[in-house]
């Protein structure tokens, strides 16, 4: 695909990620900075994208600026995640979008430590895959077998840790705006 050719489809890609997210062109001036008449031109093709444009629209829309340009994926399928670690323990971050919800596997290593809770601003929700999580939240002193899931708000006084002295491993959804995550049963719409 030539240059020419992504860029002539960036504008049909705004207009649609603008419509699906149910914003107008004045509420998306406001979020960007950016006047609405340049935005309805560079959704209709009349304007080429720039840099200094797609970025305040990336961040608006919480994408990735690949994303909006519709860039090539490369021929690599692999996933080429980098370890934190963090507390003793060791988060795979598994989604790469910046803001919003974030997800991570979380390992946490096989040994009993005294709890000690830390609060920040966010809400979690967490599956248990492998192990005992104890969950101390507030007065609460919890131990979660696999397959159990948790939700709360991280302003709470918090902490996860081994219950029984090995391994436990988790899957973690992380919001730092703090809402909570919802699941839709059969036949609910959004």
């Amino acid at each position: 695909m030539t240059t020419d050719e992504v860029l002539d489809g960036v504008g049909p890609r705004l207009r649609a990620l603008r419509k699906h997210r149910g914003i107008t062109l004045a509420e998306l001036s406001t979020t960007t900075g950016i006047s609405e008449s340049t935005l309805s031109r560079l959704e209709s093709g009349q304007r080429r994208a720039t840099l200094e444009l797609l970025l305040p629209l990336a961040r608006t829309y919480d994408v990735p600026l690949d994303d909006l340009v519709g860039a090539p994926r490369t021929g690599d399928p692999r996933i080429h995640l980098t370890p934190i670690h963090r507390f003793g323990m060791t988060f795979i971050p598994l989604s790469r979008r910046p803001g919003g919800v974030q997800s991570f596997k979380m390992l946490i290593p096989g040994r009993l430590r005294e709890p000690t809770p830390q609060t920040h601003d966010g809400f979690e929700w967490l599956y248990v895959l492998n192990g005992q999580l104890r969950l101390v939240l507030d007065d609460l002193d919890l131990t979660l077998p696999p397959g159990e899931a948790a939700e709360f708000d991280t302003s709470q006084p918090h902490w996860l840790g081994s219950a029984d002295g090995h391994a436990v491993e988790l899957l973690i959804l992380f919001d730092p705006q703090g809402l909570r995550t919802h699941v839709r049963g059969p036949g609910q719409r959004a």
